[in-house]
């Protein structure tokens, strides 16, 4: 009998890591909002393309890197959250007036 694992493996004896799942592009555009996802959805599929023709991955590599750190802060504040402020910068972008706090009354003020 040989001491080489096997398909068969059990999977639930070695979970996967929990970096492996941010990675994915799915749980990465599962976790974005609004018009960051849309972005997200034309930059992969754009990148994935040209990976196609040039084989090369660095492209997919990057906008993976980018939208990771973008999700990961999207889970961190809240979806809803995270909406209301790309919300009040699509606002600020639009000349519109957005009420606005100093640093240290946020800091003051939120829950704990």
């Amino acid at each position: 009998m040989n001491n080489v694992a096997s398909p068969a493996s059990r999977p639930s004896d070695s979970p996967a890591p929990t970096l492996l799942s941010a990675n994915i592009p799915q749980a990465i555009r599962d976790a974005l909002v609004g018009s960051e996802r849309a972005e997200f959805e034309q930059r992969y599929a754009e990148e994935m393309a040209a990976a196609a023709h040039t084989l090369n991955l660095a492209g997919v590599l990057t906008v993976l890197g980018t939208y990771r750190k973008i999700a990961e802060i999207t889970q961190r504040q809240g979806p809803h959250a995270h909406q209301r402020m790309l919300d009040q910068v699509d606002r600020l972008l639009q000349g519109q007036d957005v009420p606005t706090v100093f640093g240290q009354e946020h800091k003051t003020h939120r829950p704990e």
